[in-house]
């Protein structure tokens, strides 16, 4: 084997978490709500990927350490210091938007095959639901983790959609450089959509309940201290993900900026919607890409909704979860990703509108994510707790990041009151 395969496969070993929870970031559903952005604004929102990368990565980073340095999850650790009420209704709403999030991604995933292929979308919905669940129940985490990064190389797709048509990079470049800020109602409401999408609270849950599995598994727990090389390890994988998940948000944006938008496209409801309108105006090629990858990110994400749903909700009731444990040692939190995917999955039958279940997953993930943020951070500035030792800048952009999400569901509501 030569030096660089070598380095290559060392460096793929290297990423886990990190790498996972950014592409599970790019679900049908934030699709949906990137091809929208550039349908109706052209190249004009480019410019928030790279606002939010830092800010997501922070926050990413800080709920990766809680779980890796204390051994529990974030659910946990909020539980110290909120109220359990607080932390219980909190946990019951990241249910509940991760449910209504499942059922928006299998339903895309449902109406892309039978666009490709024919046939009966909500069959294929269903039976996507049905195959994420077998796989995370009855694969040992140390495998299942594997092919869950194996599928964020569905995030390719996009890239490769991306320089599948005429893109004009210099004014892609100076755009989204020099943006032209507008405080119109509707790109206000666009920009708060995007920061939702890409900080979201199930993120959180996840990446933190990863870390706590993988610190299990290296038989490398609390006991070792502050473990620099651990804990640079966490960041680089984290920085990483997040890097993929905007780079991937950013070529979406623009694929439909340049196409989409461009022919005078500019209302998009699904992501399916937004590969059927690819194809008359860019092709078969570029169609066919763009609904194959909704599959793949599909296929991460589910699994992520629900697991990040299960751990919190195991963790505030004291039940044994894990996903390195076996059905008959955790039936209550295999119960609740159970619930959560055949939940999501009945409600794609349904044929709910699909603008209604993505505007109630954004009002809800709203909700949750400003108190979770705000948690969090208190979680890692209090004194009690001497293993979680974080930088002072990456507290920074977290405090900021919190604010940030404070105002956009400040905004939100006076958008609609207003």
């Amino acid at each position: 084997m030569s030096d660089g395969k070598r380095v290559s496969r060392r460096f793929w070993k290297a990423l886990g978490p990190g790498l996972i929870t950014g592409a599970a970031d790019d679900d049908p559903s934030g699709i949906a709500t990137y091809s929208q952005a550039g349908a109706q604004f052209g190249y004009g929102l480019t410019w928030t990927v790279f606002l939010t990368l830092p800010l997501m990565a922070a926050i990413q980073i800080i709920s990766a350490r809680i779980g890796w340095q204390t051994g529990r999850g974030l659910a946990r650790n909020i539980g110290t210091r909120l109220p359990r009420q607080a932390v219980t209704l909190l946990v019951g709403l990241l249910l509940a938007a991760n449910t209504i999030n499942i059922a928006a991604d299998l339903a895309a995933m449902g109406e892309a095959v039978n666009l490709v292929v024919g046939g009966p979308s909500v069959i294929y919905a269903v039976g996507f639901g049905v195959a994420c669940l077998v796989a995370e129940i009855f694969i040992p985490y140390h495998r299942y983790a594997g092919f869950l990064k194996f599928l964020t190389l569905a995030l390719l797709i996009y890239v490769a959609v991306a320089f599948s048509v005429d893109i004009p990079w210099g004014q892609v470049l100076q755009t989204t450089l020099l943006p032209t800020l507008s405080f119109d109602r509707d790109m206000l409401l666009m920009v708060v959509a995007l920061l939702g999408t890409t900080i979201s609270p199930y993120l959180f849950f996840w990446q933190a309940s990863q870390e706590v599995e993988e610190s299990r598994l290296s038989h490398r727990h609390k006991e070792r201290g502050e473990d620099k090389d651990d804990l640079a390890h966490i960041s680089i994988d984290t920085w990483i993900g997040m890097a993929a998940s905007n780079l991937v948000a950013f070529f979406i944006i623009v694929t439909t900026a340049a196409t989409l938008h461009a022919n005078g496209v500019t209302e998009i409801a699904t992501a399916a919607q937004a590969a059927e309108a690819l194809r008359p105006i860019a092709g078969d090629f570029t169609f066919l890409l763009f609904a194959l990858g909704l599959v793949g990110t599909g296929m991460l994400a589910v699994p992520v909704l629900a697991g990040s749903a299960a751990y919190a909700v195991a963790e505030i009731s004291g039940m044994r979860r894990g996903l390195e444990l076996p059905p008959s040692r955790a039936p209550g939190f295999y119960g609740v990703v159970g619930a959560a995917t055949l939940g999501g999955a009945a409600l794609a039958t349904l044929h709910i509108d699909a603008m209604t279940l993505l505007f109630w997953t954004a009002v809800i993930n709203g909700v949750v994510a400003a108190p979770i943020m705000f948690a969090t951070m208190l979680v890692v500035s209090g004194d009690g707790e001497r293993a979680l030792t974080i930088p002072l800048w990456l507290k920074g952009l977290g405090w900021i990041a919190s604010a940030l999400m404070a105002l956009a569901l400040l905004a939100s509501i006076w958008s609609y009151v207003a």
